[in-house]
């Protein structure tokens, strides 16, 4: 088995930031990242304190939003330089994983 060392990176949004459309576009067609997840929270807070929860009944319109990808350390490096100067992106974490292919 082949392992590498990666950077993975989590952009955390909100649903009313209306930037997941746009985040996600520049990372599938100018960014060279080779994919990525989003994954869509239940329930969260940001530095305000405010909780962001979805019910059942009463489904928000504001749920928390991660979107998490993964390359080579130097690209995700430049990338998160780049959505930086693009994007009004409040809360951005990276760490070094390793990734391990067949």
């Amino acid at each position: 088995m082949k392992t590498e060392t990666v950077t993975m990176a989590r952009i955390y949004l909100r649903e009313q930031e209306h930037l997941l459309e746009k985040v996600v576009k520049y990372l599938h067609d100018e960014s060279g990242i080779a994919g990525l997840t989003v994954l869509r929270g239940i329930e969260g807070y940001s530095g305000s304190a405010q909780t962001y929860p979805a019910f059942l009944i009463d489904l928000s319109l504001d749920l928390p939003l991660v979107i998490e990808f993964f390359d080579e350390p130097d690209r995700v490096d430049a990338v998160i330089h780049s959505l930086v100067r693009r994007f009004p992106l409040s809360h951005i974490v990276s760490w070094t994983a390793v990734s391990y292919k067949a």
